[in-house]
């Protein structure tokens, strides 16, 4: 369940990223699978397609404004801490 919620939101996020893009094709492509029959007969050939991909601008910026922030007070207390003491062991 959790792997489809999340393969779904992935698909969602690719589209959406890919719905402000202008694409267009500028070659088509081809592949020519070899044929094997105990020794090669002909070579392969992949050509792929190739895209011109025109995104969308994009501008990040910075805005002031005025929010409600919560504050943190300290104070100082005196407490009672656990001590270590280590006396190193002596040389015979």
């Amino acid at each position: 369940m959790l792997k489809t919620t999340i393969a779904a939101a992935i698909v969602s996020i690719c589209a959406a990223g890919l719905y402000g893009c202008d694409v267009k094709k500028t070659q088509e492509g081809n592949v020519t699978v070899p044929k094997y029959d105990v020794e090669k007969k002909q070579s392969g050939d992949v050509t792929l397609p190739k895209y011109d991909v025109t995104t969308p601008d994009v501008k990040v910026g910075t805005a002031e404004k005025t929010v409600t922030v919560p504050t943190v007070k300290t104070e100082e207390k005196k407490i009672e801490v656990p001590t270590v003491t280590v006396t190193p062991a002596e040389k015979k």
